[in-house]
């Protein structure tokens, strides 16, 4: 319905409009009029849950999905919201990808390389911009940039946190400097404390909450209450898990030899500092899953607290992992590396009166977007200044359609602590994807990800690909280049020396 004149305040109706003569067209521009201011999007409560390890296909609503596994609050969002299909990392470990998040831009610009760093004093985050704005802020959960301390971080009225990875059980929480134990499971803790929070902030300010769970990092643990729900389930293991010529003979030799040392399913215990209490690779999946269970168990107690207070209608709800996992896929259990199941990750969003329930998005999205989407959202003009590498999915929200990207740029830089994947430079594209390994004396990867989703078959040596190959390798180069992505982040050693976690047999 377009409405009448009297459905909107004469001062809203632009006066080119009022003085237009022809009923008829008056009608269809008072339409046009009415529809765009529609589309406005007056500043929005922003709720941005982040999840550690997700991969962005174990939601029950996927078709990839375990056939076991329940998630019945992400299906909820998906179903009132928009499913972003193809979203992607730009590194796919905790730290660097957090780091991106915060600020929308590239591991190459905010510098956070490993999970040992912190972010520079100086840098700038979203919810900083937002605070300006008149928003009041809320950090809940896990920081992860730099192990040393859990103090307060810049953009943030409120703080609850605690140092590097925490525990999956009776956290010590950092409130607003103070610190304090908690008995019980942590992801079931911060979403207490979260809920909390909305009960009592100030109400006349919009708001962001930036709730950031633990789980399901690895070691996985589920909550009690949830351990062995799965553990009687048959696994469809991955094709390419098995340790066999066909899922090896084209592949880097890194990838082979990965499997039997860190983050190889053929060594699945470690060292004394990681007290894995995984014996199993059956055992590590059924308990991910549960984990995931959990995770998904204390969504749905966010989603009804919004509801409860009547808060859904005014504001966006974003849920994400910080980057994909393996689960047996190529032998790993892990992350890093640039194959799929590394680099996508799940991203759903709901907004009612602005998100059309059920939208299935299938544009290339990255995490480095949500910095300026949430300005967007915060109604905050973006500028030169804020060295944004992200753009505004909010567009993509509405369903419209804009010029988008048709590509993405990934980049992974070698560890100290964990040296068993190369530094890695990839370009991503709908159907083909390059990846370029630094410092190895190994081959490329070239993957049709149209005939090959499983990426079993590396064709860079095929001749009849080499000129794409070509064009995709210097486009990639080009790229980083003028972005300066091609300087190597060497920082001094810091935490623990790989000798001392986990070696092959």
């Amino acid at each position: 319905m377009c409405g009448t004149l009297s459905d909107l305040p004469r001062k809203e109706i632009p006066e080119w409009i009022s003085h237009v003569k022809s009923p008829l067209k008056f009608w269809m521009l008072l339409c046009l009029w009415n529809t765009l201011l529609l589309a406005q999007v007056a500043p929005r409560n922003i709720i941005l849950i982040l999840s550690d390890d997700h991969r962005y296909d174990f939601m029950s609503f996927m078709e990839q999905s375990p056939s076991f596994l329940e998630t019945p609050h992400l299906d909820r969002m998906a179903a009132q919201g928009v499913h972003f299909r193809n979203a992607f990392v730009t590194t796919s470990l905790c730290s660097p990808s957090r780091a991106t998040i915060l600020t929308g831009q590239y591991m190459h610009h905010h510098r956070v390389v490993d999970n040992q760093r912190p972010v520079a004093e100086g840098t700038r985050f979203f919810p900083q911009y937002l605070q300006q704005a008149g928003y009041q802020t809320a950090f809940v959960g896990k920081w992860h940039m730099g192990h040393d301390h859990d103090d307060p971080r810049p953009g943030f009225h409120h703080w609850v946190s605690f140092k590097g990875q925490g525990t999956y059980a009776d956290p010590e929480l950092n409130i607003n400097g103070q610190r304090r134990g908690f008995e019980g499971y942590t992801t079931d803790v911060l979403t207490d404390q979260a809920i909390d929070w909305l009960k009592t902030r100030d109400t006349d300010q919009p708001f962001l909450l930036y709730l950031s769970y633990k789980a399901v990092h690895y070691p996985f643990q589920p909550a009690p209450r949830h351990l062995g729900r799965y553990a009687s389930k048959a696994i469809d293991y991955p094709m390419t898990m098995a340790n066999t010529e066909a899922n090896y003979q084209t592949q880097s030799n890194w990838i082979r030899a990965r499997r039997y040392g860190i983050h190889g399913i053929d060594h699945m215990e470690t060292g004394p500092l990681d007290k894995d209490p995984v014996p199993s690779f059956d055992d590590l999946y059924h308990q991910y899953a549960e984990t995931v269970h959990g995770l998904d168990e204390n969504v749905g107690r966010v989603l009804d607290q919004l509801e409860e207070q009547q808060l859904l209608d005014e504001s966006l709800v974003v849920y994400l992992g910080d980057n994909g996992f393996a689960l047996g896929e190529h032998g790993f259990y892990d992350k890093r590396d640039a194959f799929e199941t590394s680099i996508r990750i799940p991203m759903l969003a709901m907004a009612p009166g602005l998100i059309q329930p059920g939208t299935q998005q299938e544009a290339m999205v990255l995490n480095m977007d949500l910095a300026s989407t949430f300005l967007e959202v915060g109604g905050i003009a973006l500028e030169e200044a804020m060295a944004l590498d992200g753009r505004s999915m909010l567009p993509l929200m509405r369903g419209e359609s804009v010029p988008w990207r048709d590509h993405i740029l990934y980049e992974y830089h070698w560890e100290w602590n964990f040296p068993a994947t190369p530094t890695t430079l990839a370009i991503r594209g709908d159907r083909y994807k390059y990846i370029y390994y630094h410092g190895v004396w190994d081959r490329n990867g070239f993957y049709d990800l149209e005939t090959d989703p499983h990426e079993q078959i590396n064709l860079i040596q095929i001749p009849a690909f080499q000129d794409r190959i070509a064009a995709m390798r210097n486009q990639l180069f080009e790229e980083l280049e003028a972005s300066g992505g091609l300087v190597l982040p060497i920082r001094p050693p810091k935490g623990v020396q790989f000798y001392d976690r986990k070696l092959p047999r």
